[in-house]
């Protein structure tokens, strides 16, 4: 399995969790988050591995789609990026500045 996709799939997973239903959600984390396998999956719930293998292309189709109508991963990373090189400037240009070193400091920590 790509680790891109792995992380891209956790990613989404955690933006749109809530639109899944219990199953999906299930499968999802297991799969993707404990890295078990398909078979593993099926037998803690007792169905097929197609079953389980089904399901879980769908939930990635699902969690794509959600992501191409809504962008909240596509939006969280442009604002971090962009908060970087705030930071980054704000640090070249204001390096004694407390009040905005402080003010960074809490911005960064709503992300955490």
């Amino acid at each position: 399995m790509e680790i891109e996709k792995t992380n891209r799939m956790n990613a989404l997973f955690e933006f749109y969790t809530t639109l899944l239903t219990q199953k999906q959600m299930n499968y999802m984390e297991l799969y993707y988050a404990d890295d078990f396998s398909l078979g593993e999956i099926a037998e803690e719930f007792n169905v097929s591995r197609q079953a389980v293998y089904d399901n879980i292309k769908r939930t990635e189709k699902l969690l794509e789609d959600y992501e191409h109508k809504l962008s909240m991963y596509s939006d969280y990373r442009v604002r971090n990026e962009l908060l970087d090189q705030l930071v980054d400037y704000v640090k070249k240009t204001y390096p004694a500045d407390e009040t905005l070193a402080n003010l960074i400091q809490d911005i960064q920590e709503i992300d955490e």
